[in-house]
């Protein structure tokens, strides 16, 4: 069997960007169809304004939005930027992740989370949901990669999960004890528990720390430009998969100082 170990770095650094881009280009598929309870295989691509199958060459990532101008070949309907921008964020992760980790257990796991960051971070923008058939089996999948993965533990995984969930709940519980109203879905909960499966306990303070740090920011700002001002919902997913991707690339350093400053004796 060929070792792609032998592969010179900028080859395979460039081999994952492709691997994104087309998964990135799934994702957009995923993105449009699951919240409307649609097929993600079947029917082809189309067209969303003239309903025309799109041809093999109009479905090439970042290049046919490119070559067609951002319009549809027949109808001239604007594409949305939202697709090369999905494609390219995925390209981007992937190779970057390659790069970070090289081609390793971790490598496979984190592919996976940052496929799955990315599409319900997009779904929750659209539609304010974060879907079960990605956060609750990205538990399960957490947890069974943590058997696997030599360089992960199962207790460590699955305190990652009662962590992560649990934290989120007691937030949105004294929210709700406090203010009388929901301050955040369930879906949170969920996505904070599936990023502490894959990434362990030991993420969640530096994850929930940046997510807010980030996130209030520019809640404030949307808030102030909306009718509805400080009542206006804002979805925070997003903002938690963020953190979990800064802790990916470098964060975890901060992280595991923070809870040697405060938790010494839970660190080794």
């Amino acid at each position: 069997m060929f070792d792609l170990s032998l592969l010179p770095q900028w080859l395979m650094t460039g081999l994952f960007a492709i691997l994104g881009l087309l998964w990135g280009s799934f994702a957009n598929v995923v993105i449009y169809r699951l919240p409307e309870h649609k097929s993600v295989v079947f029917p082809a691509s189309r067209c969303r304004s003239c309903n025309r199958k799109l041809s093999w060459f109009e479905n090439i990532p970042l290049l046919s939005f490119l070559f067609l101008g951002g319009k549809c070949r027949t109808c001239k309907s604007k594409i949305s930027w939202r697709y090369p921008l999905v494609e390219l964020i995925m390209g981007l992760g992937f190779a970057g992740l390659y790069s970070w980790h090289g081609l390793n257990a971790d490598l496979l796991e984190h592919l996976i989370l940052f496929f799955g960051l990315v599409v319900v971070s997009f779904i929750d923008l659209d539609h304010m949901i974060l879907p079960d058939v990605f956060t609750l089996s990205g538990i399960v999948i957490g947890l069974l990669g943590s058997l696997i993965n030599p360089d992960r533990s199962f207790w460590d995984s699955l305190f990652g999960v009662l962590f992560g969930g649990g934290i989120l709940w007691a937030i949105s519980y004294l929210y709700f004890v406090f203010r009388k109203q929901e301050g955040m879905g369930g879906g949170d909960v969920k996505l904070l528990a599936w990023i502490g499966a894959v990434l362990g306990w030991q993420s969640i303070p530096f994850i929930v720390m940046a997510s807010c740090l980030i996130g209030l920011p520019v809640g404030v700002v949307l808030a102030l430009n909306s009718e509805k001002g400080m009542q206006t919902v804002i979805p925070f997913g997003p903002y938690l998969a963020l953190g979990a991707v800064l802790y990916i690339f470098g964060g975890n350093e901060f992280g595991q100082a923070y809870i040697r400053l405060f938790l010494p004796d839970l660190v080794h």
